[in-house]
């Protein structure tokens, strides 16, 4: 891909993202989102140039290093390292070398022996968003090239080259503005949290705590199931048998939102349209959307992990010669509301 056209497709994203300043919902549409055009947000076509594998100068393969959480901490993480594991391959142009943990630690340390196998390129799914400016200072001085996917960290941005993420702050924003618009008599939540530290537990717990604290809303349990669905049964299940009343489950991704399902129906508790619990999950697996569509959930909050085609895209430019203009692609996303979704939308937005 000529320079050009990837500046094209990151303005493009950038101006999308500018666009949805605000957030409502819209009976006409099975989506809530903050833009009144969401647009699409299938899984990202390749461009006519994708077939073309990628090649060095010299015309070996690119060596690349991608450090990722583990791919069976949820079905949102196994389609994105499915995606990366199509994409990134010998027939395509690369030598890629993979590596896994939900521990930033652990991260750290397959960074540096990648660092010192001397890969090309270094991509980047942190666990935690702290902790990483001495390996990427290490990475800029042996000429890696930093790419940051599906999470951001608190680092300067001359540290790496591009980050491709997910709004995770506007996805909680999304779900919050969401469980506003219900309208409810009282709200008592049980909130479910991701790895604790990570950009997506971060964004999605922290427009919850502001809402309830701004509105009143009651959180009854707080507590992290480390996006995992037998932890999240045992955090409800504990809250059931204490008596503890509630009305709400805020689960911050489909697993947890599972696992709290299981709770409620061995306590034969109502949940989804009309019933007694609101069940709310994140990450648009297809079995959540059917869930969605056969109302025993209410909610569902979309995290795109296709970003493999934007990350070779940039690859592709820096090959070329060519300089990155916005570091930062942001990817629109939706969210989805029981009440309106469709087959439709389960078949083109399900992972």
């Amino acid at each position: 891909m000529n320079v050009m056209k990837f500046l094209s497709l990151a303005a493009s994203s950038i101006l999308l993202v500018s666009a949805t300043a605000g957030c409502s919902s819209s009976g006409g549409s099975s989506a809530t989102s903050p833009s009144t055009d969401p647009g699409t947000n299938d899984k990202p076509a390749q461009s006519s140039e994708a077939d073309k594998p990628a090649e060095k100068a010299d015309g070996e393969l690119i060596k690349v290093g991608i450090i990722n959480n583990d791919p069976n901490e949820s079905g949102y993480r196994t389609a994105n390292d499915k995606d990366l594991k199509a994409a990134f391959t010998k027939e395509n142009g690369y030598d890629a070398s993979f590596a896994y943990s939900l521990k930033n630690e652990e991260q750290i340390t397959h960074a540096q022996k990648f660092i010192q196998d001397e890969v090309d390129y270094l991509l980047l799914s942190a666990a935690d968003t702290a902790g990483w400016d001495s390996v990427l200072k290490d990475a800029q001085a042996a000429g890696v090239e930093v790419i940051l996917f599906d999470r951001t960290i608190d680092a300067d941005e001359s540290l790496y080259a591009a980050s491709i993420v997910s709004d995770m702050a506007k996805e909680g924003q999304t779900a919050v503005d969401w469980l506003k618009s219900q309208d409810l008599p009282s709200y008592d939540i049980i909130h479910l949290q991701g790895v604790m530290g990570s950009a997506a537990q971060k964004g999605r717990s922290g427009a919850l705590t502001d809402a309830a604290g701004e509105l009143g809303w009651n959180i009854v349990t707080e507590q992290t199931a480390e996006w995992n669905a037998e932890k999240a049964q045992q955090i409800v299940q504990s809250a059931i048998d204490a008596d503890k009343k509630f009305n709400v489950i805020y689960a911050e991704n489909d697993d947890m939102a599972k696992g709290a399902v299981a709770a409620l129906d061995k306590a034969n508790i109502s949940h989804g349209v009309g019933k007694d619990v609101i069940v709310m999950g994140f990450d648009c697996n297809k079995w959540a959307l059917e869930e969605l569509l056969a109302q025993n959930w209410n909610y569902d909050g979309q995290c795109n992990p296709f970003q493999s085609s934007y990350i070779q895209d940039i690859i592709e430019t820096l090959e070329s010669g060519g300089t990155i203009a916005n570091k930062t692609i942001i990817m629109d996303e939706k969210g989805f509301d029981a009440a309106t979704i469709t087959q439709e939308d389960v078949d083109n937005f399900g992972i």
